[in-house]
């Protein structure tokens, strides 16, 4: 009998995929999509981001054509938290169940990383809904060093390379837990190394800007050393796009203030958790920031904003004197 529920739930072809590793459900969306027949393209495959209820209702209840296969994704953390009422949570059993198995039908619900969240058991949706396929995507610790390099080892093996025993220890380091920033910066090594299929530490550190690159960047500039912080704006922009590295630095200067706004109050082993970063890092980081001011970082960050707003909004064009301007500002 339970084989027969699950043979059912797979002829359903409907599923469920939650989790605050956002790459990790792009990537098995992506697997799913490539089944899909290539010369359809265009019809084949649509995305719903929470769709009210009668266009949801119009989705889970979508004909197939003569296309093949029809592969629907829906955005559902509205779903998910919504009061819905029985009326409305029978018809949307009713359509999962009427559903061919011409029709992929993929719930998706994404959590910020590293928060824990999941979603509420509780609710009838849920239950509706976790029926069938349900797979959670969880972050992979940053103290769960093994596992981390086990999946980089993993990645790498897809653009046919090997790390080194330090190189990706090098990663972890400066990059956290954040899968797809692996698997970015492991295609850029990759392209690096080629012919070559060994990644060296050296190339990790060529490549990838470290904590201490931005570290000293921003020093730097708390430090009102302009000049420095120019020198060492030009050695990032010899590995990065400059949109890159304010990227970059974003992210590390709100890894930053949560880190100086909890060091008083949080043992570092919470704070990795919290902010994604290895122990290790966090320790250094603590020490790092002892006599930095907490406004300075914020002030920092949203100078950075305000440029990084103007270069997208097409508000300004010369993008590197933009990140300079917001340095001497």
């Amino acid at each position: 009998m339970r084989l027969n529920f699950l043979l059912y739930n797979f002829l359903m072809a409907i599923y469920f995929f939650y989790g605050d590793e956002d790459y990790l459900i792009d990537e098995e969306l992506k697997s799913y999509r490539s089944k899909l027949d290539s010369n359809f393209s265009a019809m084949n495959y649509t995305v719903y981001d929470n769709p009210s209820y009668p266009d949801l209702i119009a989705a889970l209840r979508t004909q197939p054509m003569m296309f093949g296969k029809l592969m629907i994704v829906i955005n559902c953390d509205k779903l998910l938290s919504s009061s819905l009422e029985d009326s409305q949570i029978k018809e949307i059993e009713s359509a999962l169940e009427g559903n061919t198995e011409n029709l992929d039908i993929f719930f998706i619900s994404k959590y910020p990383r590293n928060e824990g969240k999941k979603p509420d058991s509780r609710k009838k949706i849920y239950k509706v809904i976790s029926k069938y396929n349900t797979k959670e995507f969880p972050t992979i610790k940053t103290y769960k060093t093994a596992e981390l390099i086990n999946w980089i080892n993993k990645e790498a093996k897809k653009h046919s390379i090997t790390l080194d025993n330090n190189a990706a220890n090098i990663l972890i380091e400066q990059i956290g837990n954040n899968l797809r920033e692996f698997a970015i910066e492991l295609e850029k090594l990759a392209l690096l190394a080629y012919p070559e299929k060994k990644i060296t530490s050296d190339m990790v550190k060529k490549i990838c800007i470290s904590n201490q690159d931005l570290f000293n960047f921003t020093d730097y500039i708390m430090k009102n050393d302009k000049g420095k912080a120019l020198k060492e704006l030009q050695l990032l922009l010899d590995k990065k796009h400059p949109l890159e590295i304010l990227a970059a630095t974003q992210t590390m200067l709100r890894k930053w203030i949560l880190i100086k706004l909890k060091s008083s109050t949080m043992p570092p082993s919470e704070i990795s958790r919290l902010v994604g970063q290895h122990e290790f890092v966090v320790k250094q980081t603590i020490q790092k920031l002892k006599n930095t001011l907490l406004k300075n970082l914020v002030h920092l960050k949203e100078s950075l904003t305000d440029a990084e707003y103007k270069i997208k909004s097409g508000a300004s064009l010369d993008i590197i004197s933009e990140v300079e301007n917001a340095i001497i500002r």
